[in-house]
């Protein structure tokens, strides 16, 4: 024992080096995450309680309370953007989820043609949604590739309004989302079915079992903790999506396709209702913290489990 020190006490001094070089690392990602996340939404919720506008952005802010929540309920149309949201969701995800599973099933076995589909996947998913949502605008145009198709198989007597009838604007544009994030789910549902094990499937044939029964009775199961993470990410992402209502139909036909997160960017930027658009934007974040909660639990019992 060099010095007096016993084992017991050099192990706690490793631990403790040890436990202030973890925090080093950690320290910039904490500052980081502290300045451009943590700040900002402190922010944002202070002005949900307060009449913030142009004339007092960069002065004081009067405090008002609940004000600001009362006065986006009363309002006649946000019920319906409640109800445009959560439609919304419940389709990008319904579509995200089917879709991205489909498309993995098909693709789990490796060869040349997996390898440029999935590719052109990576693509789809990675392109600006700037671009996707501009190519779709011109694709869904009364006078766009997809209708003079249609007109011209004789499928149609007319134009489809896609973006410009209130019945199925929101069903065009959150299709066009669903369609965005099928190759996130595919690629994450496709790497699940690799790793089952290949003797599972070769001890379903041998017992005679269909491919329909593969699925069903191995890959579905086997996929229910991706499905439960994939869930909960795919309908954060519904409920965070702004850019593709944005460049489509910037909210309309009135306020068909007008959800949470672009009304309240209307109240901010275009009204200059700072106040009001961020008790909106507070409400949105509500609802997507909830689905965080969600997540981080359903992450922590795949590592318990």
């Amino acid at each position: 024992m060099r010095g007096g020190r016993t084992p017991g006490t050099a192990r706690l001094s490793y631990e403790s080096r040890k436990r202030r070089t973890q925090l080093l690392f950690v320290a910039p990602a904490v500052v980081f995450l502290a300045a451009f996340a943590v700040f900002p939404i402190i922010q944002l919720f202070r002005m949900s309680v307060s009449d913030v506008r142009v004339s007092n952005l960069g002065s004081d802010w009067q405090f008002v309370g609940l004000e600001n929540v009362v006065r986006n309920l009363g309002q006649g149309a946000f019920g319906g953007v409640v109800v445009n949201t959560l439609l919304f969701v419940a389709i990008v995800t319904t579509i995200g989820l089917i879709g991205g599973l489909a498309v993995a099933i098909l693709l789990a076995k490796s060869g040349r043609w997996s390898a440029t589909i999935l590719a052109l996947l990576v693509f789809v998913w990675a392109l600006p949604p700037v671009v996707n949502g501009s190519v779709w605008k011109f694709l869904l145009g009364t006078q766009g590739l997809i209708n003079s198709v249609l007109l011209d198989l004789g499928l149609i007597d007319s134009a489809v309004p896609f973006l410009f009838d209130d019945r199925i604007a929101l069903l065009s544009v959150a299709m066009v989302n669903a369609w965005v994030v099928i190759p996130f789910n595919a690629l994450v549902f496709r790497a699940s079915i690799i790793s089952i094990p290949a003797e599972a499937f070769e001890a379903a044939r041998v017992d005679g079992a269909s491919r329909w029964q593969e699925i069903r009775f191995i890959t579905i199961p086997a996929v229910r903790p991706t499905s439960l993470v994939l869930f909960v990410l795919t309908v954060v992402y519904g409920f965070r999506s702004f850019d593709f209502i944005y460049v489509m139909t910037f909210g309309g036909p009135g306020t068909a396709t007008t959800t949470l997160p672009f009304l309240g960017y209307v109240q901010a930027f275009i009204r200059f209702d700072f106040g009001l658009g961020s008790a909106t934007a507070v409400i949105a974040v509500l609802m997507v913290a909830v689905l965080a909660v969600i997540y981080s639990r359903s992450v922590r019992r795949e590592e318990i489990g």
